[in-house]
């Protein structure tokens, strides 16, 4: 399997992915954005490999003239904020997110923190990559900088908040880059008890992946064992451009119900703001986003597209199922920390609790998502989905096939396919447990026929 993604470049250190071919990456990125000359951001985690490999990336950079800004040690909302403060021409951060120590790779943006997707020159790279051979002689002589953007990031976020209110919070840094972003909370409203508050890129803990609910485990018994003491907690990846929370009684929210509420806090200062929502939210983001003034609109999955669309419809805000929110003040891209001192806000301005605040979004019932393995096309899966519903109920076609029939019935799916595997994957909603089920099952027996 191809390293170079739909979103990112990742693979496996010292297997898939080696110093060699990540020089060759560096001097095919730094060609394809045309930075001769001009400054590039780079970043990175602490993984065991990340050292070693910005290195060479900085030494590709140099060797086609790109003068290299090093952030150091830095999460990745923190990388495009230096992007973006600093006028550079293009960012790099040296990470593989979520994924386990074994992993790494690099996220890679122009100017202005737009990341490059597959669509976007991801595939470009790797064609460049593998017409690249390994004696050629550098046509450049580039310089590199280092530049501390902690405190300046810190005061960017703790701008964010409009809390007067001190809130004391449970973190879980899970070893990873969620520890830079903390220094946000530093001289705040906000003062926290850590987890897993040091660096270790083996992650010896647990894994840095909020989106899988077992690694809230240890977040949520350090609140239910201590009552009263937290508002809520917090649990980064390993990058930390994403983020799970769990209530002050220790129950894990969903992701959706964080993005309507991050939305309301931000619509009260910006009314008649754009807020996105992703496809496989609850109809209730929709919902809270029109009553607090704000205009809902849909996102396909995926953090190009839902940057692409942010800027396009001038959006202030954007939230998506796996825990990344975008924020229009982080220059269009995530900030896991601003999203901590949404919440923080809401708390305060309400004062009401977070299982409280969330207690009201609790209207629907939801399939989550369902992925079925097939032998058959997924293309000619959802052909079939389209065509059985197309003149019965609202269809289109934003990311795979969205079925909207809740006006008259009370439900609205969504399949698509997934991008890398022959995966169909289902999500669907209902008003009622009953009609929820009955529609699941109907769909599921069609993916599976």
């Amino acid at each position: 399997m191809s390293i170079f993604k739909a979103y990112d470049i990742r693979g496996i250190y010292g297997t898939e992915l080696d110093e060699r071919i990540f020089y060759k990456i560096a001097r095919a990125y730094a060609r394809f954005i045309d930075t001769a000359g001009k400054k590039v951001v780079v970043a990175r985690d602490c993984r065991k490999s990340s050292d070693s490999l910005f290195d060479v990336f900085a030494k590709g950079l140099m060797d086609e003239g790109v003068n290299v800004i090093d952030i150091g040690l830095a999460s990745t909302p923190m990388s495009y904020f230096a992007n973006g403060s600093l006028l550079a021409h293009g960012s790099v951060m040296i990470t593989a997110s979520h994924n386990t120590k074994e992993w790494n790779g690099c996220k890679l943006c122009r100017a202005g923190a737009v990341p490059i997707s597959g669509a976007t020159g991801i595939a470009d790279i790797e064609r460049m990559v593998s017409l690249m051979t390994d004696d050629e002689k550098p046509n450049g002589e580039g310089t590199i900088e280092k530049v501390d953007i902690s405190k300046a990031y810190a005061e960017h976020v703790k701008a964010f908040s409009n809390s007067k209110d001190s809130i004391h919070i449970a973190i879980d840094f899970a070893n990873g880059m969620g520890i830079a972003e903390s220094v946000a909370f530093e001289s705040s409203n906000i003062t926290y008890d850590a987890l897993y508050g040091q660096y270790d890129g083996d992650f010896p803990n647990h894994e840095a992946n909020p989106l899988h609910k077992q690694t809230l485990a240890d977040l949520q018994k350090l609140i239910r064992e201590n009552p009263g003491k937290y508002s809520f907690g917090a649990a980064f990846d390993g990058d930390a451009d994403r983020v799970g929370f769990v209530d002050e009684k220790g129950e894990i929210v969903d992701m959706d119900f964080i993005t309507a509420l991050i939305s309301k806090d931000l619509i009260s200062r910006s009314p008649g703001s754009v807020c996105f929502y992703d496809l496989r939210s609850s109809r209730v983001c929709k919902e809270v986003i029109e009553a607090s003034g704000g205009k809902p609109m849909m996102s396909r999955v995926g953090h190009s597209f839902i940057k692409e669309q942010m800027r396009q419809n001038d959006a202030i805000f954007a939230g998506e199922l796996s825990g990344h929110y975008y924020f229009k003040a982080n220059y269009t891209a995530e900030s896991s920390s601003m999203a901590v001192f949404a919440l923080a806000n809401m708390i305060s301005s309400s004062g009401a609790t977070l299982s409280e605040l969330v207690a009201p979004l609790k209207k629907y019932y939801q399939s989550g998502e369902i992925n079925t393995r097939t032998a058959r096309a997924p293309e000619e899966i959802l052909k079939e989905v389209k065509s059985l519903w197309t003149g019965k109920a609202e269809v289109f076609e934003l990311d795979g096939i969205s079925i909207d029939a809740w006006e008259e019935n009370g439900w609205w799916a969504n399949v698509r396919m997934s991008n890398t595997e022959p995966l169909v994957r289902l999500n669907l909603e209902g008003r009622d447990n009953l009609t929820m089920e009955k529609m699941r099952d109907e769909f599921l027996s069609l993916i599976r026929a």
